[in-house]
């Protein structure tokens, strides 16, 4: 029997065909669910929701950066270059790095940004004398959250690089201290801006793969070197981590993606959490094989596992897999992959120029994949369209930090809700510090907070946003 046709998430949106949560997916499943252990942290009592809250609308965009080293010192010249923005303070607890930064905006003929650094209370000293619209957030992890919760009451956005927390209490206060504050903290996920990411999404919405019913994505990036380089990461904080926590560090890279495609958080919402590991064994071999004897790395113990594979269900009987390891020699890949009741579509394979394939029905039926590139140019972005030239020029990564980048300013300068807000950003870090403890439970299968606190039901606008020029 031939089945009905699939609303797409446009016509939902609008008021056409089918209504509620319904709509976007397939009831759960009658099988006996496993049994599920609750996180030990109660939720914080917030204030005001900021689901569907805009930014407070600014001409131009006065922004702080903390944090200079590798990834953000790389990131302001990108932040500069948006239109209608200003970098007013740079802070690192390094004082040279603000100066080095300050001397390189300059140099690119931008006014030259106040300086603050030399101690660990340089970032409050900055956002009390600083008044500032956005601050972005590039430290080590484990000050992420004390930053972006300062950033809000100091009374800015903050954009915070990944995670958002590294604890489930610390991104409870971070969603009510936004709430409390009314400004928004977002995920500074770029690889939700990807071109395939995006073009996956907006297919997936339009109805293309039917009822989604799986996704999968990963962080899987060959970082031993980075790790045993002393001068990479300041102290070597990240290969630290890999002595003190067995977790999925940036689970999120390829979870927000797929979240996006199943509107996690916008008619669906992550349920459980389950985490398998494998024996932490290649950090120790590549050091085996390269480092010297006098290496600071030999007095590390690592167990951190190579391999991280979490698995999530879905109030709608859909499963998500996600993938972390950074330890493994392997090509870099994202996975990125989305499946429903008519194809699928995986990304991070040799076919084509968009690097994708993909398998449809009415479109395909011999068995055979396709590339995905018609596919893209049908369901491409309009941010792709009309800023992806200016994003490869001006970002790292492909573009997507400049995209990334330049979204951001413009929902601000525009008055518009932000792409990710608390909720996205909180929900797709949230296995970070579960994935351990389920790991540390033998496998077990433990629930995921709703940060939504019961909103995640309602269907509204996210990535998929309508095109608007920049002022």
């Amino acid at each position: 029997m031939p089945q009905p046709p699939v609303p797409s998430r446009r016509a939902v949106l609008t008021g056409a065909g089918l209504t509620g949560v319904g709509a976007l997916g397939a009831t759960a499943a009658d099988a006996a669910p496993l049994p599920v252990e609750k996180p030990a942290e109660a939720p914080i009592p917030g204030k005001a929701s900021m689901i569907g809250v805009p930014y407070e609308q600014r001409d131009t965009v006065r922004i702080g950066l903390i944090g200079l080293g590798a990834r953000g010192g790389s990131m302001a010249s990108g932040w500069a270059a948006a239109p209608g923005t200003s970098i007013d303070a740079v802070c690192d607890i390094r004082a040279d790095r603000a100066t080095r930064t300050a001397d390189a905006l300059e140099k690119e003929g931008h006014p030259r940004p106040r300086e603050f650094g030399g101690a660990d209370t340089s970032f409050q000293e900055m956002l009390d004398a600083v008044e500032l619209d956005l601050v972005y957030v590039a430290t080590p992890w484990e000050f992420h959250y004390p930053h972006g919760k300062a950033a809000l009451e100091a009374g800015a956005n903050a954009v915070v690089e990944l995670p958002v927390a590294c604890e489930v209490d610390e991104l409870w206060d971070l969603v009510a201290t936004s709430e409390k504050t009314g400004r928004h903290l977002s995920l500074s996920e770029n690889t939700c801006y990807g071109r395939n990411e995006l073009a996956m999404m907006r297919a997936s919405h339009a109805g293309l793969f039917g009822d989604l019913t799986n996704g999968h994505g990963a962080y899987l990036h060959d970082l031993r070197a980075l790790m045993f380089d002393e001068n990479y990461y300041t102290n070597h904080w990240r290969r630290t981590w890999h002595t003190t926590h067995n977790r999925s560090f940036y689970a999120m890279h390829g979870l927000g993606p797929v979240a996006n495609a199943m509107d996690i958080n916008r008619g669906d919402r992550i349920t459980t959490i389950r985490a398998t590991a494998t024996a932490p064994k290649a950090l120790a071999d590549y050091r085996e094989k390269f480092m010297p004897a006098d290496h600071p790395s030999w007095a590390d113990t690592y167990i951190k596992s190579d391999l991280i594979t979490c698995l999530h269900d879905t109030e709608l009987g859909r499963v998500i897999r996600t993938e972390h390891d950074v330890s493994s020699p392997r090509p870099y890949s994202r996975i990125n992959s989305i499946g429903g009741t008519r194809g699928m579509f995986e990304d991070y394979v040799p076919v084509g120029e968009s690097g994708a394939r993909i398998y449809t029905e009415p479109d395909h039926g011999d068995d055979a994949w396709r590339p995905f590139d018609t596919y893209r140019e049908e369901f491409d972005h309009w941010l792709w369209r009309t800023v992806g030239d200016d994003a490869e020029q001006n970002g790292g990564h492909g573009g997507i930090d400049y995209l990334l980048q330049w979204r951001f300013v413009q929902c601000i300068r525009l008055g518009l809700v932000p792409d990710i807000d608390v909720y996205d950003s909180t929900t797709w870090c949230a296995p970070v510090p579960l994935s351990e403890e389920s790991i540390n439970q033998g496998g077990a299968v433990l629930e995921m907070p709703d940060f939504t606190r019961g909103r995640w039901s309602e269907v509204r606008q996210g990535m998929d946003s309508h095109e608007k020029e920049m002022p």
